[in-house]
C-alpha cells in the first residue's frame, strides 16, 4: 500500500483533505504534521487531532513550525476560516493530544525508515518541509513524490494579485522544495477554486452522516464568506482537490503541462509568485531553462472528484 503524510495547517478545507486521505483504502497516512498558516499551530495541531477522531481513526498528529522561515510578519486566514480555523462553532475539543516529536523530525525519520517509499502530500506553508530538505537534504532526497497545493497555477492568486496563500505565507520555503530534486506535482488555486462544492452538494453532505456534518459546519464560515465576496454559496476547497489528485492522479487528472517553476521572494510586490516557466513556449525570448521542475495540473474531472469525495465521506 502507498505510504503518505500530510502535511497541513488545518483549517475548514484541510480538515476535508484529512477525511479523504483517512478514509481512502488507496493509501495508508503515516502521519499528520501541522504547520502555522490558515490558524496557528496549536490550533492547526488540535484541528486536525479533531478531524482524526471524528474519522474516527488513531493517526497520530505531529505539531511542526509556528513561525514562516524569514518572513517577518506571519499572516493567517482567520477572516476566511474563522478565529479557530474551523468556523469558531466550538467543534473542536479533541481527547487525544499531539506526538512528542517534531514535526519535522517525524518527516525525517520517516523517509529515512522506508527510503523512496514516502509521498508527502503538501496542502499549507511548505515551512516543515523546507526545513526537512535543510536539515537533512541526501535523506530528504529519498522522498518518493511531493503534491503541492500552492500556486495560483497558471491563475492569479489569492492572498495577493500574484500570490497564492500558502506560498504567500512562506515564500522563502518554497525555494528548497522547488529546486529538490523529487518529482513533484502541483495542484494549483485556478484549479482548485473551479471545482467548488455547489449549495445542493453542500446540504448533501451535510446530511450525509456525523463526519458529512462537521466538515459541513467547519466550512460555514468559508461558506459566508463566499456569499459576501461573489454572491455564491459556494464551498471552494483546494486542499480536497489537491488530496484527490494525490490519491488518484491517474483517475483524477484530465490534464497536466510540465514546468519550470521558480518562487519570488525578494520583491515587495510579487513576493509568494510562483513562475510556471514554460521550456516549449516558442515565443518566449529566454529559451535556456534547466530541465522542468514540476508537473502543474491544468483539469481534472469534476464529476470524478465530486463522486468520490461523497461516497467516502
Amino acid at each position: 500500500m502507498r505510504k503518505m503524510i500530510i502535511d497541513t495547517d488545518t483549517g475548514s478545507d484541510d480538515a476535508v483533505a484529512l477525511a479523504l486521505g483517512l478514509l481512502a483504502s488507496e493509501v495508508d497516512i503515516l502521519g499528520i504534521t501541522t504547520v502555522s498558516g490558515n490558524c496557528n499551530v496549536d490550533q492547526a495541531t488540535l484541528n486536525a487531532l479533531m478531524t482524526v477522531e471524528v474519522c474516527q481513526k488513531e493517526t497520530p498528529v505531529f505539531k511542526g513550525c509556528r513561525l514562516p522561515l524569514l518572513r517577518e510578519v506571519p499572516v493567517d486566514a482567520v477572516d476566511v476560516h474563522g478565529k479557530d480555523g474551523m468556523g469558531d462553532l466550538e467543534l473542536i475539543h479533541p481527547t487525544r493530544l499531539p506526538e512528542t516529536t517534531h514535526g519535522v523530525d517525524f518527516i525525517i525519520e520517516t523517509v529515512k525508515k522506508y527510503p523512496g517509499e514516502v509521498e508527502i502530500a503538501i496542502i499549507g506553508p511548505a515551512t516543515n518541509i523546507a526545513l526537512a530538505i535543510m536539515k537533512e537534504p541526501v535523506i530528504m532526497r529519498q522522498v518518493k513524490h511531493y503534491y503541492i497545493m500552492g500556486t495560483g497555477g497558471f491563475g492569479l492568486g489569492n492572498a495577493s494579485t500574484m500570490a497564492e496563500f500558502n506560498v504567500y505565507a512562506d515564500a522563502e520555503s518554497y525555494v528548497p522544495l522547488l529546486r529538490s530534486s523529487v518529482p513533484k506535482t502541483i495542484i494549483g488555486f485556478d484549479i482548485c477554486i473551479e471545482n467548488a462544492l455547489l449549495e445542493k452538494e453542500i446540504e448533501t453532505l451535510r446530511s450525509k452522516n456525523p463526519l458529512g456534518k462537521f466538515l459541513m459546519d467547519a466550512n460555514e464560515t468559508l461558506r459566508q464568506y463566499n456569499i459576501k465576496r461573489t454572491g455564491e454559496a459556494i464551498i471552494d476547497l483546494p486542499d480536497a482537490v489537491a488530496l484527490a489528485v494525490a490519491l488518484w492522479p491517474e483517475e483524477i487528472v484530465t490534464n497536466s503541462k510540465q514546468v519550470y517553476a521558480t518562487v519570488t521572494y525578494k520583491e515587495e510586490q510579487t513576493y509568494g509568485l510562483v513562475i510556471m516557466n514554460d521550456p516549449n513556449d516558442a515565443l518566449a525570448v529566454i529559451q535556456t531553462y534547466p530541465a522542468t521542475n514540476a508537473e502543474v495540473i491544468t483539469q481534472i474531472d469534476t464529476a470524478l472528484f465530486k463522486e468520490k469525495m461523497l461516497t467516502l465521506i
